[in-house]
């Protein structure tokens, strides 16, 4: 889901205008920390194509995933002065803290996975889903939390997301409106004086 508020706010930034100024601002933009990011997604990479071929990655997948949780949240804990990403901490912060009440996995909607077609559904109901998912049940703690929202057609790409979800892809799309759209004397000057201070 994080790709969508990627991609949804590059469109709209391009619509609005946004190509060169915001490949100037993309440009000069400091990040704290900035070699974590790549490296994490790396890392999950590998945690998605290990776990199907060695079983004891997929039996340790959960803390794996709670790994990278974690490192993200001080990544963008540091960066919190940039525009959107209190929402974005907000967002993953919701997600993990579902994921730690239900051992490391997130907690899927059989009912909202119908959009996903019945063979994910089967998946979900035999315990066999990919990755860090697993099928809500009486026993779900924070379901609320979980992935319980379907996305389907009109929507460009089915999917079931989570609370967490929305409100990560809503600091991101703020984030990256901040950086492509010119808004005169203002920039990324105040970023630039909080890390001064």
């Amino acid at each position: 889901m994080v790709y969508d508020g990627i991609l949804i706010g590059l469109i709209v930034g391009l619509f609005r205008g946004g190509v060169r100024y915001g490949l100037n601002q993309f440009a000069t933009l400091q990040l704290r920390g900035g070699w974590i990011f790549p490296l994490l997604l790396l890392f999950q990479f590998g945690i998605f194509y290990m776990q199907e071929r060695l079983s004891w990655v997929a039996s340790i997948n959960g803390y794996l995933f709670a790994a990278v949780y974690i490192t993200g949240l001080i990544f963008l804990w540091l960066n919190r002065h940039h525009r959107g990403f209190t929402l974005i901490w907000i967002g993953v912060f919701l997600n993990f803290i579902v994921m730690a009440f239900n051992g490391g996995r997130m907690p899927v909607s059989v009912e909202a996975s119908a959009v996903l077609g019945p063979y994910y559904v089967d998946l979900l109901r035999e315990g066999t889903a990919v990755s860090k998912h697993y099928m809500m049940d009486a026993s779900t703690h924070l379901a609320f939390l979980g992935d319980i929202i379907p996305l389907s057609s009109p929507y460009p790409r089915t999917q079931v997301i989570s609370i967490g979800d929305v409100v990560m892809n809503v600091g991101i799309f703020l984030f990256i409106q901040y950086m492509m759209v010119n808004r005169g004397k203002e920039d990324i000057s105040s970023a630039e004086t909080y890390q001064t201070q």
